[in-house]
């Protein structure tokens, strides 16, 4: 794989430090840079315990990702390391501009493409229409099954995430510059706090982005300093990602639905988000508004890409009831680089602009 993705010649750079060889896509229009050479041994016996050694250790590999000059703010990443599980075809921690996540959707929608056609997954039997990738996640093993054609991928790829649930529904949150605030919070691999945007004295369809960051942000920051997360399984899992707002249209229908996920630093989805998709598809199951099998299409407000999904079957995760839900989506390749450092550069391991 990596003879085949190998630049011929390198740029002037410091020979100390390895190129890391990258491949870009992107899902409904949210990027993912996949790092498949260049990055050192991430250490630790299970892949919680690398997220964490990841932080402490090689948090200068995520700021040369996805920070200027070589990114952006809103820049996305993926490092691909070894699954203690032995169903999984491979390991992937998550990279944003705060740290790092327990799930990314859209990227395991990528991943599934890109663990087929680079050779990451044994080769599906001749005239198979659709192959199985298992990516272990940092909340646990996700299934991705892969539309193919000739052994490549040719089409969406679809997921079955770890098991859903609802944490609250209808918590009352004191929301600066809104008042008190009926808020659910949701895990679909990530916790995420969910909010009609009318709620907010906002369009989700119609008002500047800008508008609906500042005003996901402040959920968030409410969210945490007035409820405590926790994740019935473990520790590492118990945080609030982010904040979703929607257009309030939760009940069944076969029109899509919109919404949009603010999440890390400020850090906006251009897609549905895959793992928020999944968390919103259980609190309609939780709420009685959806029923298995019933599936439902989610339109992001950023750039009007849609995923799809619906809950598969029931599940259990500790003493919550919940659901697994299946979201597809499409992704597309844009690209290979090889990011490199130079001796004496100032910028080496990047910044952001707020």
């Amino acid at each position: 794989m990596e003879a085949a993705l190998a630049v011929t010649r390198l740029p002037p750079h410091d020979p100390r430090t390895p190129a890391l060889s990258v491949v870009d896509m992107h899902t409904g229009g949210e990027p993912l840079r996949i790092v498949h050479a260049g990055c050192p041994e991430v250490a630790g016996p299970t892949l919680l315990a690398k997220r964490r050694y990841m932080r402490q250790h090689l948090d200068y590999i995520r700021r040369r990702l996805v920070f200027e000059p070589r990114g952006h703010r809103d820049m996305y990443g993926a490092i691909l390391v070894p699954s203690e599980l032995p169903d999984a075809h491979l390991g992937v921690l998550f990279l944003h501009n705060e740290g790092y996540s327990s799930m990314c959707g859209h990227a395991v929608l990528a991943l599934g493409r890109f663990a087929l056609d680079f050779g990451l997954v044994p080769a599906p039997p001749e005239g198979a229409r659709e192959a199985q990738v298992n990516i272990h996640c940092p909340c646990g093993l996700v299934t991705a099954f892969v539309e193919c054609e000739g052994g490549r991928s040719c089409g969406p790829v679809r997921f079955h995430s770890v098991p859903a649930f609802v944490l609250a529904s209808d918590l009352t949150v004191d929301v600066p510059g809104h008042g008190k605030v009926l808020v659910d919070i949701a895990y679909g691999g990530a916790f995420y706090a969910f909010v009609s945007a009318e709620k907010l004295g906002l369009d989700v369809c119609s008002v500047k982005t800008r508008d609906l960051v500042d005003a996901a942000s402040t959920l968030t920051g409410a969210v945490k300093a007035q409820f405590k997360i926790n994740h019935p399984e473990s520790e590492d899992l118990g945080f609030l990602y982010g904040s979703i707002l929607t257009d309030g249209k939760d009940a069944y229908s076969e029109e899509a639905t919109t919404n949009i996920c603010v999440f890390a630093d400020e850090q906006v989805d251009r897609s549905p988000t895959g793992s928020g998709v999944t968390a919103r598809i259980a609190l309609q199951y939780h709420k009685g508004l959806l029923q298995l099998n019933q599936t439902r299409a989610f339109k992001s407000s950023a750039t009007g890409s849609v995923f799809t999904g619906c809950a598969v079957r029931e599940a259990k995760c500790g003493d919550f009831k919940a659901v697994i839900v299946e979201v597809a989506g499409q992704a597309h390749y844009t690209g290979t680089a090889n990011l490199t450092v130079e001796v004496g550069d100032p910028q080496r391991d990047g910044f952001l602009l707020k």
